[in-house]
């Protein structure tokens, strides 16, 4: 009773920018009278973030007359890096657009009805009949999310393939009059891409060619409602970031992961391969300390971080295709292989996925 990962493709905004050049144009844009200049030098700086991938160039951020420029941006860019992503994703599965059964997308930085699958549908060749699930609201979690419900419809339908599409533009979310703790930390911390991923049941021909999901555990944590997510007005979409996020990672995530592991008869020794969710240092800090991480288990992540920060829900599919992918510093896992792909989001609240190469 198992899905596979036939292919995974990641994708980053067209726009390339050391984080000194986004700290600068931040500044410009949100604070001109360069009060708050050395508190978003610092913080940036702290993110351990060196370049981020923009939607847009920088330049143009300051001509987005509010949130309907925004979205139109989010519209038009999502539906070109999510085509990318996606026949990406299907080119490394050996799989065409008119064998997809279930396509989910998923995005908490723009709004789109039709939403975006529907969009691409016709631009992709998807069948008529494809089944659509587009998802709003989980946001850092939701790359994890979507590979577990994935893997929930495909148990059901061994046979089929599954496609999840992750966009995230974080850029076009950047509010003129917000110089807060929180958007501060935001501003130097997400990017802007794209994510695609394949799966397939185990009827499947392509079955096994991949990492296999074993399994998936949901975590939802109490009193936690305002620890992350936006607030949406007239403006858009206005960051809630808590600076008690990483404690709650510290709090429950090492028990979470322990249950989750020991209900199938392993424990964290039997975990080769961590793929995280790179949430920004602290959290990562946190996550290190939780789960006794202290010999480069995170070093993808941490790379990942510094190469293009934090892309919300396509972060921890860059990072899985990091992991597959391997580099001359972790080489790709080998077969038997098994690894625990974390990430956690609004709610707030975690997704554990259990993975055998």
């Amino acid at each position: 009773m198992t899905s596979t990962i036939v292919g995974v493709q990641a994708i980053v905004g067209a726009h390339t920018y050391s984080q000194s050049e986004i700290t600068e144009a931040f500044v410009a844009f949100v604070a001109p009278t360069g009060a708050q200049r050395g508190l978003v030098e610092r913080i940036h700086a702290a993110t351990g973030v060196q370049q981020r991938h923009l939607a847009l160039p920088l330049a143009e951020y300051s001509r987005l007359d509010g949130f309907t420029d925004a979205n139109d941006a989010f519209i038009q860019i999502g539906v070109e890096l999510g085509e990318q992503a996606i026949r990406g994703a299907l080119a490394a599965a050996h799989l065409m657009p008119a064998d997809i059964n279930l396509v989910m997308t998923t995005s908490v930085t723009g709004i789109a009805a039709p939403s975006l699958e529907a969009l691409l549908a016709p631009r992709l060749g998807l069948r008529p009949d494809v089944k659509r699930i587009p998802i709003f609201g989980l946001g850092c979690v939701a790359g994890a999310s979507g590979i577990a419900r994935l893997h929930d419809f495909l148990l059901g339908n061994p046979d089929g393939v599954a496609v999840l599409l992750s966009v995230e533009l974080c850029s076009l979310t950047i509010q003129h009059d917000d110089v807060s703790m929180p958007n501060i930390v935001a501003s130097g911390l997400f990017g802007d891409g794209a994510a695609a991923v394949v799966m397939v049941g185990s009827q499947h021909p392509s079955a096994g060619s991949g990492p296999r999901v074993i399994a998936s555990r949901s975590r939802l944590y109490p009193d936690t409602e305002r620890t992350m997510g936006w607030d949406i007005g007239g403006s858009g979409f206005r960051i809630v970031l808590s600076a008690s996020v990483a404690d709650v990672v510290e709090r429950y995530l090492g028990n979470d992961v322990d249950e989750f592991l020991n209900g199938r008869g392993l424990n964290r020794s039997h975990i080769n391969r961590w793929v995280c969710h790179p949430g920004g240092p602290k959290v990562l800090e946190a996550m290190e300390r939780t789960l006794n991480l202290h010999s480069g288990e995170l070093d993808v992540t941490w790379r990942s971080l510094a190469r293009i920060g934090n892309l919300s829900s396509a972060s921890v599919l860059h990072v899985l295709a990091d992991t597959i992918a391997g580099s001359v510093q972790v080489p790709p896992p080998e077969a038997g292989t098994l690894g625990l792909l974390i990430a956690m989001g609004p709610g707030f609240c975690a997704e554990l996925v259990l993975l055998e190469w």
